[in-house]
């Protein structure tokens, strides 16, 4: 087998029941340790009825289990500040604190012992290894190194062995210099930012061309693998998109894509158990090609704060077909989260769906777009307002534009919309995230 960028070759090409041989003994230490260290599932399992080891089972058991929430860990730190009552490690022995972002005023803590902190440097390593990038390659990145957990980033590209510049985000002129005075050939970056750089550069009057860039890794937001984002990346600068995608209570780069681009493969291998189920039942769903599901997580090897079946909220679809780099398993693409998703007239929309149906215009659109519900709500009424933006050069008066995407999105969707063309530039570029849902416009 020719070698594709394997960081851990024995544990990529692992066949599947294989692993799942080890996990099981993995899972049952990490059990007897949560019942032994974590205050909070020691009450939580009690209280389901699994008090002891022989209780809970094994690991072919684990979906009668019930499932943690992230508001239960947010429960947990308000009434037992500042880790929580699910930290089960001594607090003297993290090495890391990385912090959420606190939208709801209160910051979520997330400790990392030493060896924790090696997991998600280890997935990293494999992810990215997998995405093309090598040991002296120069590269910037465009997460910042903290407070949040995204910086972890760093520490698997010491294990790689590049050449890291750091930047973060706000500051592109910096990022761009960067690339062009030191001769930097990869960016990690959500993808996002990667349309957004593709403007900044037209804007300052530099070829994107000329950056050089090789290679691209996106994280922090579905949309690396979608065909627009990465189409109008690769054709902009000429580089590979490689997309992955991790969560901070878990680890980063959990997925990852490799040079077969049909999807990212579970790079936390050994580390972590993953499920799919249904997320309206919580019933499993098979690991079938085409299956959908949501993502659900257990640690199989965490010191400071072990999660078990933390339900992800991301949506993905998964692909069975063989590998030609030798990994094994199942491969995913996110296509939304759970929790963004709307129901207009009973028909389920992910966000990130529209972007889709825009590749159909390429050239025409710039693929940057904004739903704007009318009411506050899962629950849409139709027409669903959706602003789309034409590409740079193009005219917003094309009637026939507007009811082409329209009826693009009625025929692959099922929703029925009123597509509004604004000008290129109108709708707002971010260096992070993108929120593609805003209901500034809506009803209280």
């Amino acid at each position: 087998m020719r070698d594709h960028q394997l960081f851990d070759a024995e544990v990529e090409t692992r066949p599947v029941d294989a692993q799942f041989a080890i996990d099981r003994d993995s899972y049952r230490r990490q059990i007897r340790y949560l019942l032994e260290h974590s205050a909070f599932y020691q009450e939580k399992l009690a209280a389901a009825g699994f008090d002891s080891p022989e209780k809970v089972g094994e690991l072919d058991d684990i979906a009668q289990l019930p499932f943690t929430e992230k508001d239960e860990l947010r429960t947990s730190q308000a009434e037992h500040p500042p880790f929580g009552s699910h930290i089960a490690a001594d607090p003297d022995s993290l090495v890391r604190v990385f912090s959420t972002s606190g939208t709801t005023g209160t910051p979520c803590y997330l400790g990392l012992t030493q060896r924790d902190l090696d997991m998600y440097a280890t997935n990293v390593a494999r992810g990215y290894s997998a995405a093309g990038f090598k040991r002296g390659q120069r590269l910037v990145v465009g997460f910042n190194a903290g407070p949040f957990v995204a910086g972890a980033v760093y520490y698997g590209f010491d294990k790689i062995g590049c050449s890291v510049i750091p930047v973060g985000t706000g500051n592109t002129e910096r990022m761009v210099t960067a690339i062009q005075k030191l001769g930097a050939t990869g960016v990690s970056c959500t993808p996002s930012y990667g349309l957004y750089l593709i403007d900044w550069c037209r804007d300052h009057g530099i070829d994107t061309r000329s950056l050089g860039l090789r290679n691209m890794i996106t994280a922090g937001e579905p949309g690396g693998g979608d065909p627009f984002v990465r189409s109008a990346i690769t054709d902009a600068f000429g580089c590979t998109v490689r997309e992955s995608m991790g969560i901070g209570d878990v680890s980063l780069s959990v997925w990852a894509e490799d040079a077969d681009e049909n999807g990212m493969h579970f790079m936390a291998r050994g580390f972590v158990h993953v499920e799919l189920i249904d997320p309206v039942s919580g019933n499993p769903v098979p690991w079938e090609d085409g299956a959908e599901g949501e993502l659900v997580y257990t640690a199989l090897q965490r010191e400071a704060m072990p999660l078990l079946r933390f339900r992800s909220r991301d949506h993905v679809v998964v692909t069975l077909r063989d590998n030609p780099t030798g990994r094994t398993g199942p491969r995913i693409r996110c296509v939304g989260r759970t929790d963004d998703m709307l129901i207009v007239r009973g028909v389920n929309l992910f966000p990130t769906a529209v972007r889709s149906v825009l590749d159909s215009f390429n050239g025409q659109v710039s693929g940057i777009f904004s739903i704007r519900p009318m009411t506050q709500g899962v629950l849409q009424t139709p027409p669903l307002p959706v602003v789309v933006e034409v590409a740079h050069g193009q005219s917003t008066e094309n009637p026939v534009l507007a009811k082409q995407i329209k009826d693009e999105i009625k025929a692959r969707l099922l929703v029925t919309t009123d597509v509004r063309l604004v000008e290129h530039g109108q709708l707002p570029r971010e260096t992070y995230k993108t929120k593609l849902v805003d209901y500034s416009e809506a009803a209280a």
